[in-house]
């Protein structure tokens, strides 16, 4: 059984098993939702899309062979249905009321294949390396202090595979302390100058307008936001900018976020206010081929919902944008396992990043730039080689 809320209501509400596709015919579009299930890749997913047994995730590497509909109560909670996406395609084909309307365009942003954000192409997944200037980050804090020392863990990070640096001045660790603007722009902008300099591409991992502004200035060219350009400025900042973004849930504050996290389902909430901020971002004149979305693992969510949305990531995509994930060292891991040490969790980083990745996530944010480089190449080589015979069979 799982733990009650607060308000006595179950912690998460599992989907119950439908049949049929006329069954959900009569629910409200906005209740309706579509996840990709059934994941493959490389020749596999090739095989698969050419055979019509498979739908290719944002024109990318992914494909999906189910799709999961899920159907929101009314009194909280949601059933499903799971398909074979052939069968969901003719459905559609078939179809022209507003439930299959509502598919059909969260199954045509599924589908769509991603422009290039930022300049680089999202047919392939990205590294992103952390470069945290911070003193009390949850597993890095005070490891590289000084610009020198930040300057040059993020060009050691570039070498060994990252395409992009996301360079942070506050910690945003559950519990931690705000520091002020000017000693965050302290911290990031002789960071962030010295690794323009040498040729990176630099984010900015950063809430605030102030510092967004003065990164900018500096020669960052994305803009990370926790808070999905919720606070004053930051929204009219990155329009007027034309700045790649990328918009992050998060329940609360960093200080009180993990203080009795509460959703109806997890995924699906996450997904409603993420789709809220990119219509926002859209309408202030951010592009939607500019913007990644982030679910906020660990971000004001308890263990079984940072499983629950990270085992639905692909519902994600139906927001019409990228997807950036960052599990690296989050302490989900350390209460599945015991591992205290969030620099012991490598393992469990790369399994989760990797199950990300085969679920179609674009670019993966992480501490441990080198083992996760490797580990997605050894992915790759293996989804190539597929069940093709070797030459001389």
């Amino acid at each position: 059984m799982m733990p009650a809320s607060s308000a006595g209501r179950p912690e998460l509400r599992g989907p119950v098993a439908r049949r049929g596709l006329d069954s959900f015919r009569d629910a409200a579009p906005a209740t309706l939702y579509l996840c990709p299930q059934g994941f493959v890749s490389g020749t596999v997913a090739a095989d698969a899309v050419a055979a019509g047994l498979a739908w290719r995730l944002a024109g990318g590497w992914a494909a999906a062979t189910l799709a999961q509909i899920l159907i929101r109560r009314p009194a909280g909670g949601a059933d499903s249905i799971i398909v074979p996406v052939s069968e969901l395609s003719a459905w559609l084909e078939a179809n022209d009321d507003p439930a299959a309307a509502r598919l059909r365009l969260l199954a045509d942003r599924l589908r769509a294949a991603r422009a290039p954000w930022a300049g680089l192409a999202l047919d392939r997944p990205h590294v992103m390396g952390i470069v945290n200037m911070t003193p009390d980050s949850f597993s890095d804090g005070g490891a590289h202090d000084g610009a020198e020392a930040a300057i040059a863990h993020g060009l050691a990070l570039r070498a060994a595979g990252a395409t992009i640096l996301d360079v942070g001045g506050e910690s945003t660790r559950p519990g931690a302390a705000p520091v002020s603007v000017a000693e965050e722009i302290d911290r990031v902008v002789p960071v962030i100058r010295g690794l323009v300099a040498a040729g990176a591409l630099v984010s900015v991992d950063t809430r605030r307008a102030p510092v967004m502004a003065a990164a900018l200035a500096a020669g960052a060219t994305i803009l990370n936001d926790i808070q999905a350009l919720t606070q004053p400025g930051t929204l009219d900042l990155a329009a007027a900018a034309q700045a790649p973004v990328a918009l992050m849930h998060m329940q609360g504050e960093p200080q009180t976020m993990q203080a009795h996290p509460h959703y109806d389902m997890a995924a699906l909430d996450v997904f409603d206010w993420l789709d809220a901020r990119v219509a926002a971002a859209e309408a202030a004149g951010v592009p939607r081929s500019g913007i990644l979305t982030d679910p906020g693992i660990g971000f004001g969510k308890t263990l079984a919902h940072n499983l629950e949305i990270l085992a639905a990531l692909g519902l994600y995509h139906a927001l019409g944008a990228g997807i950036l994930l960052g599990v690296s060292r989050k302490s989900f891991i350390g209460k599945i396992d015991g591992t205290a040490d969030p620099r012991q969790r490598l393992g469990g980083s790369l399994a989760a990043t990797l199950d990300g990745i085969a679920r179609g996530a674009q670019i993966v944010r992480v501490h441990d730039v080198d083992e996760t480089v490797q580990a997605v190449r050894v992915a790759e080589a293996i989804a190539e080689a597929g069940a093709r015979p070797a030459p001389g069979f």
